[in-house]
């Protein structure tokens, strides 16, 4: 599903093994936001933003911007994502900082919980049966559909929206 992404450093996986770090970024998606402001949104201690934020600034993730006036005059840097997370294979490192999908799922979760009104939440599930040739097609176009999705231009009078897709063994049926 990553064949045209780059292997990510071991600093760059250990920066992306954190729900909390992908909630972060997606925050920070479409406008720059001061620590104060992500720690604000995410219902966070403004040290521990602080600590994630400093590692994806770190490691490229996240792009400072020029410095502003918050409240009572004091010196406020935003930040803004960088998109970087999308261009990255994190597979090989997920022997040392978990599998990737554990945390994307973490952030799913939580982003899912401050959806004011579930109404608004699209959700299938699908059980298939798959051979391992039909396997690599749907992943193929899975995320050959995914990269024109994260190509399409940022349109800033659009509505923000989240897509998680997971594809697993079905244990269950097993």
């Amino acid at each position: 599903m990553a064949s045209s992404r780059r292997p990510a450093t071991e600093a760059e996986a250990k920066a992306l093994a954190s729900g909390l770090r992908l909630r972060i970024l997606r925050a920070c998606l479409d406008q720059p936001l001061t620590n104060r402001e992500i720690a604000e949104r995410l219902d966070l201690n403004p040290g521990t933003a602080l600590h994630h934020v400093r590692q994806l600034v770190a490691t490229g993730f996240l792009d400072p911007q020029p410095a502003r006036r918050g409240r009572r005059g004091a010196r406020e840097v935003p930040y803004l994502a960088t998109g970087k997370s999308w261009t990255l294979d994190v597979r090989e490192e997920q022997d040392r900082f978990g599998a990737p999908a554990t945390f994307m799922i973490e952030a799913f979760l939580a982003e899912v919980a401050q959806v004011p009104d579930r109404s608004d939440i699209v959700a299938s599930r699908l059980g298939l049966r798959l051979t391992e040739a039909e396997y690599e097609q749907l992943t193929a176009q899975l995320a050959e559909w995914l990269e024109q999705l994260a190509s399409q231009p940022r349109r800033p009078e659009g509505r923000p929206y989240s897509m998680f897709v997971a594809i697993h063994p079905d244990a269950g049926r097993q």
